[in-house]
C-alpha cells in the first residue's frame, strides 16, 4: 500500500506536502465533507482524505449523512451551513439542489478529470440543465448475487443464471439441506428498490425501465404488477429468508451481509459490490468463501444496474476546487480501490489497483457496460419518492416485503407516491 501510495505521488509530480494546491498552501485550511457512507466504507474514503490532508496541509472533517442525504442536506442548506463538498447518492438530488442555486458549477482541474478521464455515460450522471455540477466518485454495481460457496456445496447446487432456476432449484434444495438461501436488508429500503429494479429491468425492459423513471409510465402498469408478482416468488416465501418476512424487514445492511458471512444463518444476499467491505470485515475473503453471481436474468437477459455517489461543491470556500480535483483523479480512486469495497468509473484507474482478481473483474463490467445497463431508479426518481426512509418506494416496499400478497394494490400505492398524491 505505501509502496503504491508513493508511485502515484511520484507519477504525478507531488511529493509529501504538496498537491493540488501547491506546497503546502492549503494548511490552515478547513473543509468538510458529507457523505453517506459509514463502517468500512467510511475507512476508505477518510485514507484518501488522510492523503490529500499529507499532499496539502489543508484539515478535512468527514460527517456521515445516513441513509437519507437530502434529510441530512436539507436543515444544513437552510441554515446556511453546508458542507463544503457533498456526495450524493442520487441524479435526482443534483437536479433539485441545481435548480435550487445549491451547488456549484463543476470547474477546473476536476471538470478537465471529467472530460478525459470518464466516459460519456458518467460524465451526464453529474449534469443538470445542461451544466455539470459533478463526478462521479465512487460507483457500485447492483447487480450481484453474493453467496458462500461452502454453503452451496454442502447443497450440490451450482450458480443459477435464470430467476426460475434461483427459485426452484437453488434456493429449494438449499432449503432441502437444512440451509436458509437469502438474508434480507429490508430495514433499509433502499436494497429492496434494488431487488425491483433488477427484476424490473431483466422482465419488461430498458423501454420501460427508462419511461418508468422518467415518468412517461404509470406505476400501475401491468409491467409493474408483474414485476411485483415476481418479486413476491421469494419475498413470500418465509422458509426463504432468515427470520421469515418479520426478520427480513427488521434486518439492515450491513447486518444482512454478516448474517451470510460470519454468521452463516444463510446461503445468499442480493446487494451492490461494496458487500465486499462488509463480508471482510465478518472474516470471509473475497474471491474465495465470498462471491458473487451476475442478477439472474428473469426475461431475456440479465439485468445490469449501476448506482453510484456524485461529489458536488456547495460552497466557494479555499481549497474546495482542490479537493474536488483530487477525489476526481485517478490517483485518489487508485488509492480508495486499493481500501476495498470500492469500484471507480474512472477510465484512468489501474486494474491492478483493487486487491483481488473478483473484484478487478467487478471493476472491468462497470467500464465496459453496454447500452443496455441502467442506472439505479430509485435515483433516478424525486428523491421524496425514490430515496426517503420512511416514505415513498422504501416504505411501499417495506410493505410489500412483509405482505406481498396484494401486487395489483402495491402498485397503486407506488403511483399515488409517484404522484406526490
Amino acid at each position: 500500500m505505501a509502496v503504491a501510495a508513493a508511485a502515484a505521488l511520484v507519477a504525478t509530480g507531488c511529493s509529501p506536502g504538496s498537491g493540488p494546491g501547491g506546497d503546502g498552501e492549503l494548511a490552515g485550511v478547513e473543509l468538510s465533507v458529507a457523505a453517506k457512507w459509514t463502517g468500512a466504507e467510511e475507512e476508505g474514503f477518510r485514507a484518501v482524505l488522510d492523503e490529500f490532508e499529507s499532499q496539502t496541509g489543508a484539515t478535512v472533517s468527514y460527517e456521515s449523512t445516513g441513509e437519507d442525504t437530502g434529510a441530512y442536506l436539507g436543515p444544513k442548506i437552510e441554515a446556511g451551513e453546508p458542507p463544503d463538498i457533498a456526495a450524493l447518492p442520487q441524479p435526482g438530488l443534483v437536479d433539485e439542489y441545481a435548480e435550487r442555486g445549491d451547488l456549484m458549477p463543476l470547474g477546473g482541474e476536476a471538470a478537465t478529470n471529467l472530460e478525459e478521464q470518464y466516459a460519456d455515460y458518467w460524465q451526464q450522471l453529474g449534469s443538470s440543465d445542461g451544466d455539470t455540477y459533478g463526478v462521479l466518485v465512487k460507483a457500485a454495481h447492483k447487480s450481484l448475487v453474493w453467496y458462500r460457496p461452502d454453503a452451496f456445496d454442502e447443497a450440490g447446487v451450482q450458480e443459477p443464471t435464470t430467476w426460475d432456476e434461483m427459485v426452484d432449484t437453488t434456493s429449494s434444495t438449499l432449503s432441502n439441506a437444512g440451509i436458509t438461501p437469502f438474508a434480507m436488508c429490508g430495514a433499509s429500503g433502499w436494497t429492496l428498490t434494488d431487488w425491483f429494479e433488477n427484476v424490473y429491468l431483466s422482465e419488461a425492459g430498458a423501454d420501460s425501465y427508462d419511461q418508468l423513471a422518467n415518468g412517461e409510465l404509470a406505476w400501475t402498469d401491468d409491467s409493474v404488477v408483474r414485476s411485483l408478482e415476481t418479486l413476491a416468488d421469494v419475498w413470500g416465501e418465509d422458509s426463504l429468508m432468515v427470520g421469515g418476512q418479520d426478520g427480513a424487514v427488521q434486518t439492515d445492511f450491513p447486518s444482512c451481509v454478516s448474517q451470510v458471512y460470519g454468521q452463516d444463518e444463510a446461503a445468499m444476499v442480493v446487494e451492490a459490490d461494496f458487500v465486499a467491505a462488509p463480508a471482510r470485515e465478518a472474516g470471509a475473503t473475497v474471491g474465495e468463501d465470498a462471491v458473487a453471481f451476475p442478477f439472474p436474468a428473469v426475461g431475456e437477459d440479465p439485468p445490469v444496474v449501476v448506482a453510484g455517489d456524485i461529489a458536488v461543491a456547495m460552497t466557494e470556500n479555499e481549497g474546495v476546487d482542490e479537493l474536488m480535483a483530487y477525489l476526481s483523479s485517478a490517483e485518489a480512486q487508485e488509492l480508495w480501490a486499493e481500501q476495498g469495497g470500492y469500484l471507480s468509473a474512472n477510465s484512468e484507474v489501474a486494474t491492478d489497483a483493487y486487491g483481488d482478481e473478483f473484484t478487478q473483474e467487478l471493476a472491468q463490467t462497470v467500464l465496459d457496460a453496454g447500452e443496455e445497463v441502467r442506472y439505479d431508479l430509485s435515483d433516478q426518481v424525486p428523491s421524496a419518492f425514490g430515496a426517503t426512509e420512511g416514505s415513498g418506494m422504501w416504505a411501499i416496499l417495506q410493505d410489500f416485503l412483509r405482505d406481498p400478497s396484494d401486487p395489483e394494490a402495491t402498485a397503486e400505492e407506488l403511483e399515488q407516491a409517484a404522484s406526490g398524491d
